[in-house]
């Protein structure tokens, strides 16, 4: 199998995260049955199938994609430190 993703990269950073998304009905829907198995047995990790997601590919949704921007490309746009531009660091333990 493939994947479509890319990574825009930006002074040699990577600066985000693009993909596309699964646009099968039948694939998604097999793949939610198989997490809805999962959560019947108890897995605290599965997810909630979203069924109104696969209704919306059955009635013919175009396919769609997904992209992430990183902290990375706010601080080239800021021309600051990726220190700097993180909005949430890690606080070091005590």
């Amino acid at each position: 199998e493939t994947v479509e993703m890319f990574q825009p990269i930006i002074a040699g950073s990577e600066v985000g995260r693009g993909y596309s998304e699964l646009n099968d009905p039948v694939d998604q829907r097999q793949r939610f049955e198989q997490q809805q198995k999962l959560l019947e047995a108890g897995d605290e990790e599965a997810m909630m199938p979203d069924w109104e997601f696969v209704e919306m590919l059955e009635y013919g949704m175009p396919p769609t994609c997904g992209f992430g921007f990183g902290e990375r490309l706010f601080a080239f746009l800021a021309g600051t430190t990726l220190r700097e531009a993180t909005l949430f660091p890690l606080m070091r333990p005590k």
